[in-house]
């Protein structure tokens, strides 16, 4: 019992944390190098900071009530899972899709920097927090985008080359002359959903989403698409504006609600343990 708080004592200690912070670095350090070349020193620093990550599993284990009190830290499971995942030899699966999968896996290792440090602790705790907050984000981004990807199809798409009549050949050849870019070199950007949706992602970024919109006033200048040029404009700012202010914002703001809610449980833990 004594040597089990020993141990406790130890795999809560700062100077256990640092060792271990510091094995993560190297090892970060050296998967990076493995990228460029494979030799047995490299080899053995990968095994010396596995060896080490074993050591602390155990550690942690051997601190823990019980098996449950283990298990009930994500942390503890992610660790374990990393170590299991690094200790399959790959000679197991020679050159296959398994063993490029599994050096892929082991490259998580990185993540174990999260534990290291309380503010980044509680980073990765508000993100948790607010995944259903992030998931009902996503559905109403993916309605407005599905929409707007719609729209786009049936009012922007460009014609066919072979459906055009002489008179049009000549304006929409016109066209790409003055466009070099679109869409003889590039897709059509609103040419059908799928293409849509890159399309409005790209101007989500701020990528060229003015130039989009100048070629499409082109376009219907020469007769190409039959949509007036305000319609054009607005389609356009609205998609953005709702887009990268509205969704973008209600997103930044589900995360810093659930930031200083987080804050505060954890002065007010740090202030109850004061007042005891």
């Amino acid at each position: 019992m004594q040597l089990k708080l020993k141990l406790s004592t130890f795999a809560n200690s700062k100077i256990f944390e640092k060792l271990i912070t510091i094995t993560i670095l190297v090892n970060c350090f050296f998967i990076g190098v493995e990228t460029y070349t494979e030799n047995s020193l490299v080899k053995f620093i990968q095994n010396t900071c596995l060896l080490i990550f074993v050591i602390e599993v155990i550690l942690r284990y051997t601190a823990s009530k019980d098996l449950k009190s283990y298990f009930s830290s994500g942390w503890n499971i992610f660790d374990l899972s990393i170590v299991l995942v690094c200790i399959i030899p790959e000679s197991l699966f020679g050159n296959t899709a398994l063993a490029s999968t599994l050096r892929i896996l082991r490259v998580f290792r990185i993540i174990k920097l999260f534990r290291t440090n309380d503010e980044i602790q509680l980073l990765v705790t508000v993100l948790s927090k607010s995944v259903r907050t992030l998931f009902y984000n996503l559905v109403i981004f993916l309605i407005f985008l599905y929409l707007f990807a719609v729209i786009g199809v049936e009012i922007f798409k460009l014609p066919d080359f072979d459906d055009l009549n002489s008179q049009d050949r000549i304006e929409y050849s016109a066209f790409i002359d003055e466009f070099p870019n679109a869409p003889s070199f590039s897709p059509d950007p609103y040419s059908d959903l799928g293409e849509t949706t890159f399309t409005l992602f790209r101007i989500l970024t701020g990528e060229d989403w003015t130039d989009i919109r100048y070629r499409l006033i082109r376009a219907n200048d020469l007769g190409l698409i039959n949509v007036n040029n305000i319609t054009i404009t607005w389609y356009h700012v609205l998609w953005y504006i709702i887009s990268a202010f509205l969704l973008l914002n209600l997103l930044i703001g589900a995360i810093l609600t659930n930031y200083q809610h987080e804050i505060q449980k954890k002065y007010a833990g740090v202030e109850e343990n004061g007042s005891k």
